[in-house]
């Protein structure tokens, strides 16, 4: 489906069950888009993550609902998916900044109008990048949880944790100490980042993050993930300048104006894999070299 049209039925499909418990999972699968890729996309894309967006639309009409009909908070609370009174009472204050109550009794609320999606498409397929086809590989790292709400301030701290943990000790001329320091150097772990939806995480709004290298082989450590590409083609965005700024800006560019503006290609898989050059320059150097491959078949 056409990028910014899958982004507009999905609008459309959330208001149409707003009184339903639905989640972005079934939003995403509504337009036949990868949980993991279409959360990404829609928060980008809009600003708000779509559990955040479908929140705020339920606590909206739930205010306009309150104010106009002579309605029990605890129906209104449930009619929009609150299993308690309590938890509807601090989920609408936090939003509203009042409570049910006082808007009852005549107090502002704060609108939240359905979407609309409009993109100025400046880059399209001017964008530096090329199609390519790979044989399948392995993949081995270190994995966590991460919310697409704050991935991008918490993912580079997590890369700073993994490679004090256990790259430190080797960086600094010693043996490796334990299987994870073994496994760090052997694997070159740190050549790639990769977004996984592992089909657990997407429906909570999360996706898996893995510090990786490409498998050399042997055993795998215990708490360490092993993950398989597929032979397939893919779009590679080659990125030059410091990280995590210049990657993370390539990234919103993809979603705002290569997706939308290519006619070619969508995007394919439940993944995606940030290169890292690990031999030349310091990530921090404005010359420094990376990349975001992202797997994708013809429209």
């Amino acid at each position: 489906m056409e990028w910014l049209t899958a982004i507009r039925k999905s609008i459309d499909y959330i208001e149409d069950h707003l009184n339903d418990n639905i989640s972005a999972q079934d939003v995403a699968e509504q337009v036949y888009v990868s949980p993991l890729h279409f959360q990404r996309g829609f928060l980008i894309m809009t600003g708000y993550s779509i559990s955040e967006y479908i929140r705020n639309r339920k606590l909206y009409m739930a205010a306009l609902e309150l104010k106009k009909a002579d309605r029990k908070v605890i129906d209104v609370a449930f009619d929009y998916g609150y299993e308690t009174p309590d938890s509807f009472t601090k989920a609408f204050t936090r939003f509203h900044g009042i409570s049910p109550v006082q808007v009852k009794q005549g107090g502002d609320i704060r609108t939240f109008l359905p979407l609309s999606v409009k993109i100025t498409v400046q880059g399209g397929d001017k964008m530096d990048y090329k199609i390519t086809k790979m044989f399948g590989f392995k993949v081995i790292g270190f994995a966590k949880e991460f919310s697409f709400d704050t991935a991008y301030e918490e993912i580079p701290k997590y890369w700073d944790e993994i490679c004090e943990k256990y790259a430190a000790n080797v960086y600094a001329g010693n043996p490796p100490a334990n299987p994870y320091e073994k496994a760090f150097v052997e694997n070159c772990i740190g050549e790639y980042g990769i977004c996984i939806d592992d089909g657990k995480a997407a429906d909570k709004g999360k996706f898996t993050y893995l510090v990786a290298g490409k498998y050399a082989g042997g055993e795998v450590p215990e708490g360490m993930m092993l993950y398989e590409f597929e032979q397939g083609e893919w779009a590679v965005f080659d990125c030059v300048g410091a990280i995590p700024e210049a990657l993370q800006s390539l990234n919103t560019r993809i979603f705002k104006e290569w997706l939308p503006g290519n006619s070619d290609y969508e995007i394919s898989g439940n993944a995606n894999v940030e290169w890292y050059d690990c031999v030349n320059g310091e990530n921090t150097d404005a010359d420094y070299h990376s990349a975001i491959w992202i797997p994708v078949k013809r429209k």
